[in-house]
């Protein structure tokens, strides 16, 4: 595919290069049927997933607070492909949904003078944070806490929903996601990422075994179940390739940054590293795709405008890998400058047209605050 050239990826059905043999491994007849495929079903269909693909980053997180079954549930309903959980670990070992195990800012921790000793300052991944984290609370009683909307000035609407769900476990958003799969006659794929796992490793509390269990225990172990896994550490994702067949994704940060592993590791590679031929090959050799910031596949300016496609999107289709970029958000302060309407960061900017260009540049799916726009944008795109 020529760099920036205009892609028809909705021709096809595809979950992972590395499974089905190409990127552009299985013709559909008409791209309004690759529309309606929805997800894929259990056994050899498990694989399959429309292309491009609607990723509810954290649930629906445009609309409800993050990471609770209320935004699991809405973005289901909404018609998300595929829902993402963040995990962390609590103190006795459970696998709980937040997207940092620094609780402060999305749950009501602060309104418990019970926990006021717990708030401690911690460095995770060179990071100095202080407040509450989950590895200082049992699973009772991080159940007496409630979610909140992590960024209440940009969405004060989600406030709304403020302490109206729990924490859930990733167990119960297993069995949630059973349950609506029995319902709608077809699985609810989810899309789960293991958190700072060197961080927690060293602290006795490593995530990589404890989810191969709970995958084990449900049936998500195998390379078609209707699950992804995914890491900002590649080592993370190497050793769930040792403990399940459950096919993994590597995320990629700025051009510039390093993974917290390699830094541990003394591995002098950068992002920038990983997204060359060499680098992609090697990530292939353990993940069947790749996670990358946005950026990665047309950077920004100094003025926040988009510029020039990269050859990532090529690169790693030649390479046997699927493309999954993050995140398009409907917020004008989370759009390129392009795309922009009006002088409030907080108010809608034209995603629509955001979600075309992502789309044109031939990326197997992509991860949204806002799965309804995203799959509106999706059909213009289709029918094109």
């Amino acid at each position: 595919m020529t760099q920036g050239a205009r892609h028809t990826p909705g021709r096809r059905t595809v979950l992972g290069a590395a499974v089905l043999g190409s990127a552009a491994a299985l013709a559909l007849p008409a791209a309004a049927q690759a529309a309606e495929r929805g997800t894929g079903g259990h056994g050899s269909s498990g694989a399959e997933l429309p292309v491009p693909t609607i990723v509810g980053h954290r649930g629906s997180s445009g609309y409800r607070p993050e990471h609770t079954l209320g935004s699991y549930q809405l973005a289901l309903d909404l018609g998300a492909h595929v829902i993402e959980q963040d995990l962390v670990p609590t103190k006795d070992g459970h696998l709980v949904c937040r997207h940092e195990n620094d609780i402060t800012a999305t749950t009501n921790v602060s309104d418990h003078p019970e926990f006021a000793s717990r708030r401690t300052t911690k460095v995770v991944d060179g990071t100095s944070i202080t407040g509450w984290f989950t590895e200082d609370f049992t699973l009772a009683e991080l159940k007496t806490l409630r979610a909140k909307e992590r960024i209440p000035g940009v969405r004060q609407r989600n406030t709304l929903y403020d302490g109206r769900w729990e924490v859930p476990t990733f167990e119960e958003v297993l069995r949630w996601a059973d349950a609506e799969g029995r319902r709608r006659g077809r699985p609810v794929w989810l899309y789960v990422e293991t958190k700072h796992p060197t961080y927690f490793r060293g602290i006795g509390l490593a995530l990589e075994e404890r989810l191969a269990k709970v995958l084990r225990r449900y049936g998500r172990d195998r390379k078609d179940s209707p699950l992804l896994l995914q890491s900002f550490e590649p080592s993370s994702m190497q050793r769930m390739a040792k403990l399940v067949g459950t096919r993994r994704v590597v995320l990629l940060d700025a051009a510039a940054t390093r993974p917290w592993d390699f830094k541990v590791a003394n591995d002098p590679r950068t992002v920038a590293d990983l997204v060359t031929p060499a680098g992609l090959k090697w990530i292939a050799s353990f993940a069947q795709g790749i996670g990358p910031t946005l950026d990665l596949i047309i950077p920004r300016d100094a003025a926040g405008k988009l510029g020039t496609p990269t050859t990532l999107v090529r690169d790693a289709h030649a390479k046997h890998l699927i493309l999954h970029p993050y995140t398009m958000r409907n917020e004008n302060s989370f759009l390129p400058a392009d795309f922009r309407r009006g002088t409030d960061p907080n108010a809608y900017g034209d995603a629509f047209g955001a979600f075309q260009v992502w789309f044109e540049q031939g990326i197997d799916g992509i991860f949204t605050d806002n799965p309804d726009t995203g799959l509106l944008a999706r059909e213009d795109f289709l029918a094109r």
